[in-house]
């Protein structure tokens, strides 16, 4: 089996965040335990001077400490190495860009030197951040009719301002109020999820995976709240993305123009099956997004990982 495989196979349990790690606490539980006394001690016990009583006192004060101390620097050690196991990786992500890329100022990474092609499709993607919805305009209006057709290919075009709309999971009869920060490109992303992967679509809009809740999260604006979280992820707000997804992001910028728009499919995909690990309800969304947000950023941040098709959570979409 090769390693990407194997790697593959143990991301897919990682599904809910969390990690197969343990801390031994046998060790700390002692600590409220009472010290028992030897027994010949106990039978042939004297009286003790006051000085020898502060001298036991401070020994004993000074093995509690150091048994802490100790406890302290083992779980330490265990993290550091379950940081270098997990992401090491991510020094390959670095190791990737030039040296320049790695110099840090105020705690962040200078960015990279990008190629001509890198540079105008992240110039593409900032343009597409800067547009607001408008719902006065034909062409937004005629997106999201075209969503509409895309979800309900057999049923007919509700006007624009129509409780119908809720059924997609907006969260009133117009869908314009609902975009907010996410602005038109979080339109654009769950036209091209409907385009691109259309069984996936299907299965998230009508929620047919799984045991759902009696209150589930809104199609729609969760879409439009995975295209925002990724906009922070991926720092494509800052004059050059210098968080390490960001650098991550640009590589596989490079190998795909529509970068974005897979990663925001994976993430979709990604956070429904967090939602049905999580047994979630809708109000706690919030909560399945950060975790969602935490196992993206891992995954970006595996080894070998040179376009969206490489992540392991994209092997969920259809």
């Amino acid at each position: 089996m090769s390693s990407r495989s194997l790697r593959r196979r143990l991301h897919h349990g990682d599904v809910d965040g969390k990690r197969n790690e343990h801390l031994d606490s046998s060790g700390l539980d002692s600590l409220s335990e009472p010290l028992l006394a030897d027994d010949d001690y106990a039978e042939n016990k004297k009286i003790c001077t006051l000085e020898d009583l502060w001298d036991d006192e401070r020994k004993k004060a000074q093995f509690h400490w150091t048994f802490i101390f100790s406890n302290i620097i083992a779980q330490w050690a265990q993290w550091l190495a379950n940081f270098v196991l997990g992401s090491g990786s991510i020094l390959g992500c670095l190791l990737s860009f030039p040296s320049s890329a790695l110099n840090m100022q105020n705690n962040r990474a200078l960015p990279p030197s990008l190629s001509p092609l890198q540079e105008e499709r992240l110039k593409n993607i900032r343009q597409r951040l800067e547009v607001p919805f408008d719902g006065s305009k034909a062409e937004h209006q005629d997106a999201l009719k075209q969503l509409w057709k895309l979800a309900y290919p057999d049923r007919e075009l509700p006007a624009l301002k129509s409780d119908l709309w809720k059924e997609m999971g907006w969260q009133g009869s117009d869908p314009s109020t609902d975009f907010r920060g996410g602005g038109f490109i979080s339109l654009e992303n769950l036209i091209f999820f409907a385009k691109t992967y259309p069984d996936s679509f299907q299965r998230l809009l009508n929620k047919q995976d799984g045991t759902r809740a009696d209150w589930e999260y809104p199609f729609a604006v969760a879409g439009i709240n995975i295209s925002f979280m990724l906009t922070q992820i991926l720092d494509l707000q800052s004059g050059h993305p210098s968080s390490l997804s960001g650098f991550c992001f640009l590589k596989l910028l490079e190998e795909d123009e529509m970068a974005f728009d897979n990663l925001f499919c994976v993430a979709f995909q990604m956070m429904d099956a967090q939602w049905l690990a999580k047994r979630a309800t809708y109000m706690e969304f919030n909560d399945v997004l950060k975790f969602t947000r935490a196992q993206l950023e891992r995954e970006l941040g595996l080894e070998d990982i040179s376009s969206v098709k490489d992540l392991p959570a994209y092997n969920m979409l259809r």
